[in-house]
């Protein structure tokens, strides 16, 4: 006898969640009951899925190549469904991503959407933390500015952030540089300790590292664009947040490289969300609206 839907999903939550006690949780289901399922899975395909480890389980060969063929069928069934249950735009999306990127952007893209009664929950935080906040659905849509690599997403490639090395005017000696060594004297304005952004542009566009630490450090773009404006120093923001600031002369390039860095964002949903779920018409109105070629 062929096994049942149920325990498919089962076993796909479990394959998933990497542990017994994970995927129960997930599916809303006792342990016993869960482990009951898998075996008779097991059972039925006369091979086991799953070494059980001190510390969750690891699928064998068998449970990976079961996984792989089972994974996208299921995944769109049960979107399908939910589909089905569910009204889309009148359900409340629970949105995550960076704050600056959010406010700056997201938000003004959605604003005439929420008199159609769109409802939006938004959540600033790191990839990581947002996206286990997805797999344990208190998270429906999440903005990573890096590219996940976890099993039961649906990740779409979304917006390129071009990022630029700018200062107030004072700052500028009339020439755009080409080496780190005119910006010792200016100070540095990052939004980490570890000014990741500044790194990277030290890299791609000077190829050397970033051996000074930052000035003023403010876990926020928009505070860091605030600062730099005022004078403060130096710093690497996206261009789409320090564009105005460049046109109205408050902010210059102080270098012009002919490929500056860039760094592309992704819409992250769960796979088992519905073409019209909520999370999916959102995110495929701000693919329209926002991407980039």
């Amino acid at each position: 006898m062929a096994p049942s839907l149920d325990l498919l999903r089962t076993f796909l939550a479990v394959h998933r969640a990497g542990s017994i006690t994970a995927g129960a949780e997930t599916l809303g289901l006792s342990q016993p009951t869960v482990t009951a399922q898998l075996k008779s899975l097991e059972l039925a395909l006369g091979r086991p899925l799953f070494e059980r480890l001190p510390r969750g389980v690891r699928p064998t060969s068998a449970g990976d190549e079961l996984a792989r063929r089972i994974a996208e069928p299921i995944d769109a069934l049960d979107g399908l469904v939910r589909d089905e249950l569910e009204a889309p735009i009148a359900a409340t999306v629970h949105l995550g991503g960076p704050a600056d990127f959010l406010c700056h952007q997201i938000l003004p893209a959605l604003a005439d959407r929420f008199a159609d009664g769109l409802q939006v929950r938004t959540t600033f935080g790191m990839p990581d933390d947002l996206l286990d906040r997805l797999l344990n659905r208190s998270l429906d849509l999440v903005i990573s500015s890096v590219r996940p690599r976890r099993p039961g997403l649906r990740v779409t490639p979304f917006y390129d952030e071009v990022f630029a090395l700018v200062a107030a005017p004072r700052w500028f000696t009339g020439t755009p540089v080409t080496s780190p060594e005119p910006l010792r004297k200016i100070p540095l304005v990052a939004y980490a300790e570890e000014a990741p952004i500044i790194r990277r542009y030290w890299r791609s566009v000077f190829n050397t590292r970033l051996t000074r630490t930052a000035d003023l450090v403010v876990p926020d773009l928009r505070g860091a664009l605030a600062a730099v404006r005022a004078g403060a120093g130096a710093s690497v923001l996206p261009t789409y947040l320090c564009a105005d600031a460049l046109a109205a002369g408050d902010l210059v390039l102080l270098a012009d490289p002919e490929l500056p860095p860039l760094n592309t964002l992704y819409l992250v949903t769960r796979s088992d969300a519905g073409p019209r779920s909520a999370a999916a018409v959102v995110r495929d109105d701000l693919v329209r609206r926002l991407a980039r070629p």
